[in-house]
């Protein structure tokens, strides 16, 4: 078992790359759990808490980059859970996962 410590962005309004970095926190422990030969990957919502990233923005942009990686299928990693911390969380990493999954994963 291995914890991988991730820092998201401040939230400072989207314009100032924030989705871009959000992005890469994901990229970089999906990368590790790789690394490490990891099956299985638990993800907070990053960002989400004290530095005010946008639930639904966070949830897409997590969703996205997790379902890019599982869909290119070149690694161990298998599953990807997400432990979230209220039902408004919750319902925008559903919605996100619903929108993933009504089109093809680019």
């Amino acid at each position: 078992r291995h914890v991988f410590h991730a820092v998201g962005p401040v939230w400072r309004g989207g314009g100032m790359g924030e989705a871009e970095l959000l992005a890469g926190a994901y990229e970089a422990c999906l990368r590790l759990a790789e690394e490490h030969r990891a099956a299985t990957l638990t993800f907070p919502s990053i960002s989400t808490g004290v530095y005010g990233y946008p639930v639904e923005q966070a949830a897409e942009v997590a969703v996205g980059v997790v379902a890019r990686h599982l869909a290119a299928g070149t690694g161990v990693l298998r599953e990807v859970t997400f432990v979230l911390f209220d039902e408004r969380t919750l319902a925008a990493y559903e919605a996100a996962l619903a929108a993933v999954s009504e089109r093809p994963v680019q």
